[in-house]
């Protein structure tokens, strides 16, 4: 099979294509036909050297694929050759061909392109899991979206609207922020141009929101904790303005606030399928009805890889960037 590879840690050069041998399909594994791959930061990371593919992972990036059954382990009984299915994966995305455990199949939502659906899986299963089973998120509360305009904002904003919530989120620039609004967020801050927390407190009568989904990390600390209404929850996970920061606990005990990291690869296998189980349970019937839908900036072929990643960095791209064998 054909894959997209890393020769090594550095720039988007360090992609290529290569012919590699098919996975193999365990007891308990789904044998797919990939019909597309998504795009995540993640594979920006583990291309560059700093993210690293969990223990008996692929070498190779991507986790999320869309595709049809091909073959399916002997163990396994709710998938058959055929089905038109997403998948989230510890790796391997970058492929024609990948192998991975039934719990973490889910199948494409009535309505969706086959394609695009691979826009859902990883994007699905970090929002749900943060939002509702870290966050709590309820019907009525506000919540802050960092990234609005990205793979994750982008499902972000329209779940939480799904679920009653009340959304304030940021991008870059007045036709982003213009799209963002156009999701269903209630307002939308200009990063360029604005300050998100003063926005924040204007929007909410100086009470601050429930909840903060943040992408930034440590360059963002200070000004998430400040936009926290009493009983907040923060829930990183993303560092893209840093890892180490200083965290004023006399803000957020006045608050009686929490903050929360988490990660979605390097959780245990049971623990996904939970995540999975939910996402399909709670989200997909949202993706069924078109409260929430899938936001594709761009297919790419594998062959050009390269480029993909460079749309990805450019910090232009709206929603998701998809491979393409």
């Amino acid at each position: 099979m054909r894959a997209v590879t890393i020769s090594g840690p550095g720039p988007s050069g360090k992609l290529s294509l290569s012919t590699l041998n098919h996975p193999n399909t365990g007891q308990s594994d789904v044998f797919i036909d990939v019909a597309s791959s998504g795009v995540n930061r993640a594979d920006l990371l583990q291309r560059a050297g700093s993210y690293p593919p969990p223990p008996g992972a692929p070498d190779w990036p991507g986790l999320e694929i869309s595709g049809t059954v091909k073959r399916v382990g002997p163990g396994v009984s709710r998938w058959k050759p055929g089905d038109r299915v997403v998948a989230l994966l510890e790796g391997g995305g970058y492929a024609e061909q990948v192998a991975v455990r039934e719990t973490q199949v889910l199948p494409v939502p009535d309505g969706v392109d086959l394609v695009d659906a691979a826009a859902l899986p990883e994007a699905a299963c970090t929002v749900w899991s943060n939002l509702v089973d870290v966050a709590g998120l309820r019907a009525g509360e506000w919540v802050l979206v960092h990234g609005g305009s990205g793979g994750i904002g982008t499902l972000a904003i329209q779940v939480a609207v799904a679920l009653g919530a009340r959304v304030v989120t940021t991008a870059g620039g007045p036709q982003r922020t213009a799209r963002c609004a156009e999701l269903g967020a209630e307002v939308v801050v200009d990063h360029r141009t604005q300050d998100f927390a003063d926005e924040v407190l204007r929007a909410t009568d100086g009470r601050g929101v429930d909840v903060v989904l943040d992408l930034l990390g440590a360059g963002a600390l200070d000004d998430n904790v400040r936009s926290l209404a009493r009983g907040g929850r923060l829930v990183v996970i993303g560092m893209q303005k840093g890892r180490r920061g200083e965290l004023d606990l006399g803000a957020l005990l006045a608050r009686r606030a929490t903050v929360t990291g988490t990660l979605l690869r390097s959780r245990p296998a049971d623990e996904k399928a939970r995540i999975v189980e939910d996402t399909g349970r709670f989200v997909w019937p949202m993706v069924a009805d078109g409260r929430v839908r899938p936001v594709v900036h761009a297919r790419v072929p594998f062959a050009e890889a390269q480029r993909a990643h460079d749309l990805l960095e450019s910090g232009e791209v709206f929603g998701k960037v998809l491979l393409v064998p």
